[in-house]
């Protein structure tokens, strides 16, 4: 036994699946056997307690989800981040367990009251305490992650969840002792298992099927070498073995009913802080601008359901109706992507629907040291006509094309000039436009009707099919 190790667990006497909140809930309401549940509950407690201390916290009337303590938030050395449901249905466990937490001594942090993040079932530490692995895509938002940075001191890795099925983190992924991975691929993005997958060597991940997946194997308790878990295939069995691990099952189906088993029920208070944290956050965030007819025209859907779908979250911090059917309104959104890539796919995307973006740079600009080879991340033109900002002022692009590169060299009398080119007639001397800033292209107007007058929308990088595929590549090539 580990006396160091504490987790806390909440008993079931007011557990029963009340409401649907998740797949696993849909045909299971009042389904629930309260006598197999104890039993069930009771067993895992005592597997748990022969291997560390258990703690308890009460469970509150009218809250009956309170016994899945992993939601409780997210804890390390002295310092504890509350969570923030997403659902209504479980918003009012947040100051039970904000008092247990005061309660023990620990520094309670709390997110704004629109900023969901489900604590321990969406963060989970890397058992070598070198960063902490943060879920987004159903429960708890993009957006919560710089913040846990910060208050924990600690890099956060940012992963998409994908399957409704698998709405947290922890019901698909367990780190486990040494490095371990104990997951579910399909479970996420491809941009996540890329992220994954360079992190974590292969001899360390261990890549479960759906048959272990829907059994919630990946939904474990880790306590040193042991794994305790509802089921698991003789195959993930002897793959855990062969990794060192003794694997140790225990029946927790009346749990699997409400979308939850052993981890979602335990919450290690308990995590050591390494020596030598670092404050590391990949999210990036940027403000675009909306105006037109967006709700009538669905510009306003289509533009939330771009950054969703592209892997990324938003912020509505301003919208204005048009009063009047000739008016258009105007939104501002923040958008927010997991790595520098990602945030400009997004604004690609939102770019060719008509957003803007607020802020005025200057281009950024690459030398060509090679003939007919353009700089790293180079902005790929389109077929709309563009202008680029260089010194305070904009030059509009000579040549238009797709899939070109904007290059910038002096003529004869001395003028700057822009030209789109094919990178194969690219010349040293001349300049190219990298990044994202400093660009914007003409797009005509759509509202209602026509507009007659073209518009000016600043462009946010590059936005043909070409730069995505060799966005995609990169990140295969990695």
């Amino acid at each position: 036994m580990n006396a160091a190790i504490r987790i806390l667990m909440c008993p079931p006497d007011l557990y029963d699946v009340d409401y649907v909140i998740n797949p696993w809930m849909e045909g299971n309401v009042h389904k629930s056997s309260k006598e197999r549940a104890a039993q069930q509950w009771q067993q895992l407690k005592t597997l748990i307690a022969e291997r560390a201390t258990v703690e308890l916290v009460p469970p509150a009337a009218g809250w009956p989800d309170m016994v899945f303590t992993a939601n409780a938030g997210l804890v390390l050395g002295d310092r504890a981040v509350l969570s923030r449901f997403y659902h209504p249905e479980r918003q009012g466990e947040e100051p039970h367990f904000k008092a247990w937490f005061e309660a023990n001594g620990f520094t309670v942090y709390e997110l704004p009251p629109d900023l969901p993040f489900e604590g321990a079932g969406d963060a989970l530490l890397d058992r070598q305490g070198r960063w902490l692995w943060a879920g987004y895509g159903f429960r708890s938002e993009l957006d919560s992650h710089p913040l846990l940075a910060e208050w924990l001191d600690m890099e956060v890795v940012s992963l998409r969840l994908m399957d409704r099925r698998f709405y947290h983190l922890d019901t698909c992924f367990c780190p486990l002792s040494d490095g371990y991975l104990l997951y579910y691929p399909p479970a996420f993005d491809t941009y996540s298992n890329r992220t994954i997958e360079m992190r974590v060597p292969p001899a360390k991940r261990i890549a479960i099927e759906e048959a272990d997946a829907v059994q919630f194997a990946c939904n474990a308790v880790n306590v040193d070498r042991t794994v305790i878990l509802n089921q698991a295939s003789a195959a993930l069995k002897q793959r855990l073995q062969e990794c060192g691990f003794t694997v140790v099952e225990t029946p927790l189906t009346e749990f699997l009913k409400a979308g939850g088993a052993a981890k979602c029920l335990t919450l290690r208070v308990t995590e050591p802080v390494q020596p030598k944290p670092a404050e590391v956050v990949s999210v990036l965030s940027r403000v675009v601008d909306l105006s037109g007819h967006l709700l009538d025209s669905g510009l306003m859907n289509r533009a939330l359901d771009t950054v969703v779908e592209c892997g990324g979250s938003f912020q509505v911090l301003d919208f204005k109706l048009g009063v009047q059917k000739q008016s258009t309104s105007q939104a501002k959104l923040k958008v927010s992507g997991p790595s520098p890539e990602i945030i400009e796919s997004i604004l690609s995307e939102l770019i060719e629907i008509g957003a803007l973006l607020p802020e005025v740079k200057d281009a950024r600009l690459e030398p060509v040291v090679q003939n007919g080879v353009a700089p790293d991340d180079f902005y790929v033109t389109t077929i709309y006509p563009t202008e680029v900002r260089v010194n305070g002022e904009w030059l509009r692009c000579q040549k238009q094309r797709m899939d070109g590169a904007i290059a910038l060299r002096r003529d004869d009398l001395g003028q700057l000039t822009a030209t789109c080119k094919l990178l194969r007639d690219l010349e040293v001397g001349e300049q190219v436009v990298v990044g994202i800033d400093g660009i914007r292209t003409l797009h005509k107007g759509e509202g209602r009707e026509k507009a007659p007058k073209e518009e000016f929308s600043f462009m946010g990088s590059g936005v043909s099919s070409e730069r995505r595929v060799e966005l995609v590549v990169e990140q295969i090539a990695w």
